[in-house]
């Protein structure tokens, strides 16, 4: 198989503390701008791997107005690494994609291919792949650490045969550990989560990485470790309307569409996350992301052209959450952890508000997936190779970015 493109979605925000207006801009832990945050130990570890090609950065922020100072800081990262082959992707590059698409007569999947929300910019790295002709893409988050040197071949193991019962592997993940080697979360449940036993529901999932055989299908997959093949990537898409968690939603999709996600138990990274700045709001995106994906399964069932997918079948993580008691369960979890822990406030309004606008979100989204998605194939195959992008994603058209972003000139320099 050719080398894959390495696909790093990166984060950024203006200060810690400030919650954007967007929802789907809410990301776990940004970096501020005025910081390094872990990229530069990724590249660091990324630039050991053998085989390594063409990697991506794809720079998204909290604000509109810091995308082009992120972006900036990304650049001077890698400045700091000259041996990485990278192009970097933010708000100028976005424009010119975006233009290219209109041009194609695809305008109505502007909204699924932006800087904005976790499984849109996943999208845009598909749409890189795509573009630059990858056999495969491999996604990898800013905040890991490879260890080891045949990550890249261990990512394209496997990926692409048939198993002896037919089923093709065209999506693979791996698994994070921490510095130690553990792969499972250890924090004891709180009272408080007696209806929201979340991390339970992971271990028990988790299990699966010990048992043989050595690559089997998975209700998981890990964003930052996760191998796609071209047959996959081209035709089914990232959900660009699920607020976190769109690397496991990648496998309701791929299962609607007659595929799978396997586990790969011999494939790992060291995840390295900053330290949370909020529970409560992760929590929230969390109630969220599984009242959506409980509607959307829902609404499923009425598409005559896709394989149904039931919570039973993502069991035992995250199965248990797609059900219909989850919005009851999520606004009794809210109200306990309010009464008990940190943070309580916030708890209370999540317990309050966001059970009627998460139901809202996700009655008023849920069929937007499916309609981007039924394009998507069509959008992929006009895309591939396409000349006027190559030129753009392989960094031989460079964009005038004092037409595009306005940071034009000072007059002492004209």
């Amino acid at each position: 198989m050719s080398v894959p493109c390495v696909i790093i979605p990166t984060f950024w925000t203006r200060r810690r503390g400030r919650t954007p207006d967007n929802l789907l801009a809410v990301y776990d832990h940004p970096t501020p701008v005025d910081e390094d945050g872990t990229l530069p130990a990724c590249l660091q570890s990324l630039q050991n791997v053998e085989g390594l090609g063409r990697v991506v950065l794809i720079v998204a922020a909290t604000d509109p107005g810091i995308e082009h100072q992120a972006e900036d800081r990304v650049r001077d990262i890698l400045a700091d690494f000259p041996g990485i082959d990278a192009l970097v992707f933010g708000p100028a590059e976005m424009g010119s994609l975006h233009r290219r698409i209109e041009q194609l007569e695809f305008a109505d999947m502007l909204s699924g291919l932006s800087l904005v929300g976790y499984g849109a910019v996943r999208n845009v790295g598909l749409i890189a792949g795509a573009v630059l002709g990858c056999e495969s893409v491999v996604f990898v988050d800013d905040d890991q650490i490879i260890t080891d040197k045949g990550f890249l071949l261990r990512a394209s193991d496997g990926l692409g045969m048939r198993l002896d019962d037919g089923r093709a592997v065209l999506a693979k993940t791996g698994y994070y550990t921490d510095e130690s080697g553990a792969y499972q979360r250890h924090a004891s449940p709180h009272w408080s989560d007696m209806y929201w036993r979340q991390n339970d529901a992971f271990n028990q999932a988790l299990a699966a990485v010990d048992a043989p055989p050595r690559i089997k299908p998975s209700p998981l997959a890990f964003g930052g470790c996760f191998a796609l093949h071209k047959d996959m990537y081209l035709n089914v898409s990232f959900d660009p309307w699920v607020m976190r968690g769109e690397d496991i939603d990648y496998v309701i999709n791929a299962r609607m569409h007659g595929g799978d996600v396997f586990l790969d138990g011999d494939w790992s990274v060291i995840h390295n996350p900053p330290k949370l700045s909020s529970e409560a709001l992760q929590f929230r995106q969390d109630v969220y992301r599984f009242i959506y994906e409980h509607r959307k399964l829902e609404f499923a069932k009425s598409q005559v052209d896709l394989r149904q997918v039931s919570p039973e079948s993502m069991a035992p993580y995250p199965g248990p959450f797609l059900g219909s008691g989850v919005a009851w369960r999520a606004m009794v979890t809210a109200v306990l952890r309010g009464l008990s822990r940190r943070e309580g406030g916030r708890y209370l309004r999540i317990a309050r508000l966001a059970m009627n606008e998460a139901a809202d979100y996700a009655r008023e989204n849920c069929q937007n997936y499916f309609d981007f998605q039924r394009r998507w194939p069509i959008l992929m195959d006009r895309i591939w190779d396409d000349v006027a992008l190559k030129s753009l994603f392989t960094g031989e058209r460079k964009v005038d970015r004092t037409a595009i972003t306005g940071r034009f000139p000072s007059v002492e320099d004209s």
